[in-house]
C-alpha cells in the first residue's frame, strides 16, 4: 500500500507506474479482436461525418465563407501535431483508456481525472451532436418520400420551428416550438444496444457503415467535382472573394472568421484519437494502434479539403446555413440529379450512424477504464459475463448522449466538445514531453519526430485555437471544470485504488510511481 502522500499536490499527483500500466493491459477482460484495418476503419468512421455533413455549412457560412478550406488545413494541421503524440503514446501505452492513462502515467492522478472530465466533453457531447446532425438528415429524407415527423419532435426543446425561414404559427396563433429531438434520441439508443451485444460484431458494422459512406463520399467529389471543372467560369464566382471582409465583429469573416471556423470543424477530427481507446483490444497494439490513427488521419483529412473546395465553388457559401450542406450543393447540379441527392442523404445518415458509434464507444472505455481505478464507482468496470462488454456503463453512455441530442442545440453542444477536445489534446502533447524526460529508456513503436518542437507546438496551437471560441462556452466550460474538480475531491481522490496500493482485484501493487520526494 502506498503511503499517504506528504502535502495536498504530491497526493494529487501521485502517479502510476509504467510498469503498472501495461501490467493492466495484459490482465484485460476485454477481447483482443481489432487488427489494423479494423482500427483505421474505427478512426475513419469517426473522422468523416459530421465535418462534412452537418457543421462545415455553418462553419462557411457564418464565419469563413470560401476560406472554410484554410480552416480545415489549420484543424487538420494541429490534429496531426497531436495525431503523432497520440501515436507515440499509444504504442509506449497501449491501455484503454486512451488520454486518460496516459495523463495518470505521466503527469498524475489528478490530471488524469481532469483528462477524464475533458474525454466526456469529447465524447459523449460529440456523440450527441453527431446524433443530433443524424436526425437533421433523416428527416430531411423521410421528408423526400412524403414521410412527416411532426416538427415538435425534431429539434431541441424550446426552439422555434421555422419553415423557409419564418416562424411556424399554430392554431392559437403564436409560434410553435420544439420540445424533443426523437430521432436524435432513438440512434443513440439503437447503437448502445449494439455495443452491449460486442465491440467485435460492432466493428464489423462500422466496417460495412465505413465502405457506403466512403462511397458516397468519393462519389460526391468526382461528379460534382465533374460538375465545377465543366462550369468553372461561371462558378468561381463563388470564391470572389475567397476571404469575405471581416465586418467588424470577432469571427464573422476575414482570418478571425476562418480560425472561428476551424475551431468549428475541428471536433470532427477526433477520430483518430478514439482508436487510442482500443488499445486493450488491439491484436498487436504497437504496431497497429499508431498504424490506425495516421493512417485515418491522414485519409480523412485529404477527403474533407476536397469536399471543402467543391461544395464552395457549386454554390454561394451564403446558401450553406442548413442542416443538410451537402444535399444542398447536389441539388445544385439540377432536378436530373435528384436521385443523387437522395443517395447522398442515405449516405449521410450511414456516414453519421457509424460515427456515434465509434464516439459512444470510446466514451464507455474511458469510464470502464477509471472505475477499475477507483475514480469512478465500480458499477462502471461490469462486464457482462456473456458479451464481455462494460454493459452498465454503455447503457447509461447511451442515456446521456440520448437526453443531451434530444434537448440542447448542436451548435452549443459542438463548441463545448471543441474545447474539451482542445485540452485534452493539449495534456496529450504535454504527456509525451514529461514521459520522454522521465522514462526516456521505454520501447517505443513509434516517436513523434522533432522532438520536442511538434509536442511544444501541440500545445501552443490548441490553447491558440481554443481563443476563437464564444466567451459564453468558455463561461460554461470553466464551471464544469469547477465541477469536475470539486467530484474528485469529494469521491475520487477518497477512492484511488493507486492510492490504497491495491490493483483492479484487490491485490497489493507493488509501488506507485510518487512524484519527487514522495515514496511508495
Amino acid at each position: 500500500m502506498a503511503e499517504p502522500a506528504h502535502g495536498l499536490l504530491a497526493r494529487m499527483m501521485l502517479r502510476k507506474t509504467v510498469e503498472q500500466v501495461q501490467r493492466e493491459s495484459e490482465t484485460s477482460e476485454l477481447k483482443r479482436t481489432l487488427g489494423p484495418w479494423n482500427l483505421v476503419f474505427l478512426g475513419i468512421g469517426c473522422i468523416i461525418g459530421a465535418g462534412i455533413f452537418v457543421r462545415t455549412g455553418s462553419a462557411a457560412s457564418l464565419h469563413a465563407g470560401p476560406a472554410v478550406l484554410l480552416s480545415f488545413l489549420i484543424a487538420g494541421v494541429i490534429c496531426a501535431l497531436a495525431g503523432l503524440c497520440y501515436a507515440e503514446l499509444s504504442s509506449t501505452l497501449p491501455v484503454s483508456g486512451s488520454a486518460y492513462t496516459y495523463s495518470y502515467a505521466t503527469v498524475g492522478e489528478f490530471a488524469a481525472w481532469i483528462m477524464g472530465a475533458l474525454l466526456l466533453l469529447e465524447y459523449g457531447l460529440a456523440a450527441s451532436v453527431v446524433a443530433v446532425g443524424w436526425g437533421g438528415y433523416v428527416v430531411s429524407l423521410l421528408g423526400d418520400f412524403g414521410i412527416v415527423i411532426p416538427p415538435e419532435l425534431t429539434g431541441p426543446a424550446g426552439y422555434p420551428i421555422l419553415k423557409d425561414g419564418v416562424a411556424v404559427l399554430g392554431a392559437n396563433g403564436q409560434p410553435l416550438h420544439t420540445l424533443f429531438n426523437l430521432p436524435a434520441f432513438l440512434i443513440c439508443a439503437v447503437l448502445a444496444c449494439l455495443l452491449v451485444v460486442g465491440v467485435s460484431e460492432s466493428a464489423k458494422v462500422n466496417n460495412i457503415i465505413v465502405a457506403v459512406k466512403m462511397t458516397v463520399i468519393v462519389a460526391f467529389i468526382l461528379i460534382v467535382g465533374w460538375y465545377v471543372i465543366e462550369h468553372i467560369d461561371t462558378l468561381k464566382q463563388n470564391w470572389t472573394p475567397f476571404i469575405p471582409e471581416n465586418n467588424g465583429n470577432k469571427g464573422e469573416f476575414g482570418w478571425s472568421g476562418i480560425i472561428r471556423a476551424a475551431s468549428i470543424v475541428f471536433f470532427a477530427y477526433i477520430g483518430f484519437e478514439a482508436v487510442s481507446t482500443a488499445g486493450q483490444e488491439a491484436k498487436d497494439p504497437k504496431k497497429d494502434m499508431p498504424i490506425g490513427i495516421i493512417g485515418s488521419l491522414v485519409v480523412c483529412t485529404i477527403l474533407y479539403i476536397l469536399v471543402s473546395i467543391v461544395m464552395t465553388l457549386v454554390v454561394n457559401y451564403k446558401m450553406l446555413n442548413v442542416p443538410d450542406p451537402v444535399a444542398v450543393a447536389v441539388d445544385a447540379l439540377g432536378p436530373q440529379w435528384a436521385w443523387f441527392a437522395k443517395l447522398v442523404k442515405a449516405g449521410a445518415i450511414v456516414g453519421l450512424t457509424s460515427v456515434v458509434l465509434v464516439l459512444m464507444y470510446g466514451q464507455t472505455r474511458i469510464f470502464y477504464t477509471m472505475a477499475r481505478d477507483g475514480l469512478l464507482p465500480r458499477v462502471f468496470a461490469t462486464v457482462h459475463p456473456k458479451f464481455k462488454t462494460p454493459w452498465v456503463n454503455t447503457i447509461v453512455v447511451g442515456i446521456i448522449t440520448g437526453v443531451a441530442a434530444a434537448i440542447f442545440d448542436i451548435n452549443a453542444l459542438g463548441d463545448m466538445t471543441s474545447v474539451g477536445t482542445l485540452l485534452a489534446f493539449a495534456i496529450v502533447c504535454l504527456s509525451v514531453i514529461w514521459l520522454r524526460r522521465t522514462h526516456p529508456e521505454l520501447p517505443r513503436g513509434f516517436v513523434v519526430p522533432f522532438y520536442p518542437v511538434l509536442p511544444a507546438l501541440g500545445i501552443i496551437s490548441c490553447i491558440w485555437l481554443i481563443s476563437g471560441i464564444e466567451w459564453n462556452v468558455l463561461v460554461f466550460f470553466f464551471w464544469y471544470a469547477v465541477a469536475a474538480i470539486v467530484l474528485y475531491f469529494v469521491y475520487g481522490m477518497r477512492n484511488s485504488r493507486l492510492y490504497h496500493g491495491v490493483d483492479d482485484n484487490g491485490r497489493p501493487l507493488g509501488g506507485a510511481m510518487a512524484p519527487p520526494g514522495v515514496q511508495p
